[in-house]
């Protein structure tokens, strides 16, 4: 098992700026592989299917849970996200390395199951003020939905220290620097 791959777990608060800084790992690395998530939500308008997400049923999702063909999942409000698990597998066994945006409570089960093939990288923002300023820009939140977010991002922020490395997202570039130094590593 000398050729295989690593497995990149990608953490941090909705809004740190996850899905932009992995847009610049994979133009500097494209042999990097990004496992894409499955979600029972909508697609927001802004989103690729295929590539941010695969928007699913829940009856679909359920179908995978059963076949036990997902590796993690989670439910925020009525939403189901969860990480297909054979794509992984077939990766690592390849010997590539694969980035896995994942939230808190994945991470944990996760890593337990692949201890020895794992580096966990936890994105932080500047300062709080700044998370709460990044999510009210995007705008895709309603007002409860904003709370409840912040609400998730404070508890997640409190797991940074159970991460092998934690980066701040204040430059993208810098961030983005700082994150191919660890994989370099």
């Amino acid at each position: 098992m000398a050729n295989c791959g690593r497995l990149i777990l990608f953490s941090g608060p909705s809004g740190v700026g996850k899905d932009t800084l992995l847009d610049v790992l994979f133009e500097k690395r494209p042999l990097l592989r990004h496992s894409v998530s499955v979600t029972t939500r909508n697609k927001r308008d802004s989103e690729v299917e295929g590539k941010d997400y695969y928007f699913i049923s829940v009856e679909k999702f359920n179908e995978m849970l059963k076949a036990d063909e997902i590796l993690e999942y989670n439910k925020y409000g009525k939403h189901f996200y969860g990480t297909p698990k054979k794509p992984i597998d077939k990766w690592l066994k390849e010997g590539v390395d694969v980035i896995l945006k994942i939230d808190v409570h994945g991470f944990e089960n996760v890593k337990k199951m692949y201890s020895d093939k794992c580096i966990s990288i936890f994105i932080l923002p500047p300062s709080l003020e700044v998370l709460e300023q990044r999510l009210r820009m995007r705008g895709t939140e309603t007002a409860e939905d904003f709370i409840k977010r912040m609400e998730i991002a404070v508890e997640e922020l409190k797991k940074c220290e159970e991460y092998d490395y934690r980066v701040i997202n204040d430059s993208l570039e810098k961030a983005a620097e700082e994150i191919l130094t660890i994989l370099d590593k």
